[in-house]
């Protein structure tokens, strides 16, 4: 599981849903990686004007606009907010990437795009109607994953890194933060570090792989979860090394 548990095999994680094959970070792309076999979403989060939760990567549109600068009514239709999104990935995981780096023309200091992702993953929890769906959310920016737990300790968070130079140390600092997960970068990731995070309770989901070979490799390994833009590829592979073994 992408949260920690660890059989085999590992969860295919399609990466702002099926973007191979589809505008990423869409319905669309959000139902075809259901279609394609995938156990979770991948997708990223920004604030609008009216502090909106729109699902998009990027800061601007690609007519340069900033996200921050627009109310959601303005936002072109093929930007869902997360909501929306999430009602989309029914029968899916969702790894909610909260988009908050300095540099960025929506970077907040204060961490308010937190408080309104908690508060709505809060508000979906508590709805009589609502379906039960796993849920972690995940960030570059430590302090805001910072924020999610200080909110809600319920919520399982996941610290994104580049880089892992020393593995024991940055296993640690993710434990001490109460994390669930480390997600690093996957051309970083080996047996050590996946060793090393199993052994000290984390899981470990890497991004963003889409190279037949390596995630042959990362299975192998053991790692607990594969983000990738071919999540129908990716299925297929975990699925054929599953059975053989």
């Amino acid at each position: 599981m992408l949260l920690g548990d660890r059989p085999s095999p590992p969860a295919v994680v399609a990466h702002r849903g099926a973007s191979a094959d589809h505008l990423e970070n869409t319905i669309e792309a959000f139902r075809a990686a259901l279609a394609q076999g995938a156990d979770w979403v991948e997708l990223d989060v920004r604030r609008t004007a009216d502090a909106a939760l729109a699902v998009h990567h990027d800061a601007a549109l690609p007519d340069g606009r900033a996200l921050v600068g627009l109310p959601a009514a303005e936002l072109p239709p093929h930007v869902p907010q997360l909501g929306t999104a999430l009602d989309a990935c029914r029968g899916m995981g969702v790894n909610i990437e909260i988009k908050n780096l300095p540099g960025d023309p929506d970077f907040d200091p204060d961490d308010h795009l937190a408080v309104e992702v908690v508060a709505h993953l809060e508000a979906r929890r508590e709805d009589p109607g609502g379906i039960p769906q796993p849920v972690i959310v995940s960030s570059f920016n430590p302090e805001t994953i910072a924020r999610v737990r200080l909110l809600d300790p319920s919520i399982p968070t996941g610290w994104l890194v580049l880089e892992v130079p020393r593995p024991e140390q940055t296993v640690q600092r993710a434990v001490e933060a109460g994390h669930s997960a480390l997600h690093p970068l996957a051309h970083v990731v080996d047996q050590t570090l996946v060793r090393t995070c199993h052994e000290a309770g984390l899981a470990l989901n890497c991004w963003t792989v889409d190279e037949p070979a390596r995630i042959r490799e990362l299975v192998a390994i053991g790692v607990d979860g594969i983000v990738t833009n071919t999540p129908g590829v990716a299925r297929r592979i975990v699925d054929e090394l599953s059975a053989g073994s």
